[in-house]
């Protein structure tokens, strides 16, 4: 099966990122031809420093190959080396209604929130619909935030397919529930633009401050607390098997629990777990050339996928003569 996904290189990655989306990326390779890739033209729509995009976007490949990303394995790619993609954008434009675009919730919410809306965010929709169809994806991975988009790709693909034939596979979600909300310090989706997040290669000060920040309730130590409404445990959840979450559990139902506690415990366990990968990551941005060397690969084994598929495309709608 063919699954792509991608992430916006707009800052340090949280447990958001990695548990929503990363983790999964990395265990997809194994079995199915993967599709990941650094989402820069996206992340145009609100970085408006090109020093700042360009290290980000560095920092964000470092991340993903520390994380286990396998470029042998798998499909990995910055989007703007693929120029096809904006060109696909522009074909999916002229079928994708005014409409559509108006009832997108992240729009909404982000012009409620008081950032300037630009057509760059308005049109965000149909580029990352040519970001899956351009290479046949059957299955994407998204955030539960995320599945209107994925539902809108759909419908131009559909739309069309309708209009000039058969031209792009129609992908499928795929938003496991464990997974579905990764929240945030504040209880909210963890996500940069809340500033609620918790960096997985932040230093141990930082994540200190961070975990010892997750708002919770004022239930007294001498009474039980309620896991369910709890993001402390949550968050603590993410990095347990069903025996550690069933005992993490038991013991929030039992008298005399102090949430400082669970922190403190909270902040040892997210340490430990991406030690390996801090030190990974360290030495990787201290080999520039390796990093961009694996960049070319991923942008020419890539564009051998995504050319059929705009030619297919270009041919469908009269553009080749």
């Amino acid at each position: 099966m063919r699954i792509l996904s991608g992430i916006q290189p707009s800052g340090s990655l949280h447990l958001g990122n990695y548990f929503a989306m990363m983790k999964r990326m990395i265990e997809y390779q194994k079995n199915h031809e993967l599709f990941c890739f650094v989402v820069n033209y996206h992340a145009l729509t609100s970085v408006f420093d090109a020093e700042k995009l360009r290290s980000q976007t560095f920092e964000a490949l470092c991340d993903f190959l520390a994380l286990g990303i396998d470029p042998e394995k798998s499909y990995f790619y910055v989007q703007s080396d693929i120029p096809e993609v904006t060109e696909l954008t522009w074909l999916l434009s002229n079928v994708t209604p005014m409409g559509l675009l108006e009832r997108a919730h992240s729009y909404k919410d982000k012009k409620d929130k008081g950032i300037a809306p630009n057509h760059g965010l308005f049109a965000y929709p149909v580029l990352m619909a040519a970001d899956i169809l351009l290479y046949g994806a059957e299955r994407v991975p998204v955030g539960k935030d995320q599945k209107q988009h994925l539902e809108m790709t759909r419908d131009i693909a559909i739309k069309f397919n309708q209009t000039y034939g058969e031209t792009f596979i129609v992908p499928e979600p795929e938003i496991p529930g464990n997974v579905a909300l990764v929240p945030g310090i504040d209880g909210q989706k963890m996500s940069k633009s809340y500033g609620n997040t918790i960096d997985i290669f932040s230093s141990r000060k930082e994540l200190k401050k961070r975990a010892m920040s997750i708002v919770t309730d004022a239930t007294p130590i001498n009474e039980p607390k309620d896991p369910d409404k709890c993001n402390l445990f949550a968050i603590y959840s993410l990095f347990l098997d069903k025996e550690g979450k069933a005992e993490l559990r038991d013991r929030y139902l039992k008298p005399g629990l102090k949430y400082s506690d669970v922190k403190k415990e909270l902040i040892n366990v997210i340490w430990d777990y991406f030690e390996p990968y801090r030190e990974k990551r360290e030495k990787l941005l201290n080999d520039r050339d390796y990093v961009y060397d694996v960049m070319k690969m991923g942008a020419e084994k890539t564009r051998a996928v995504a050319k059929p598929y705009l030619e297919k495309a270009r041919e469908n709608v009269g553009l080749n003569y």
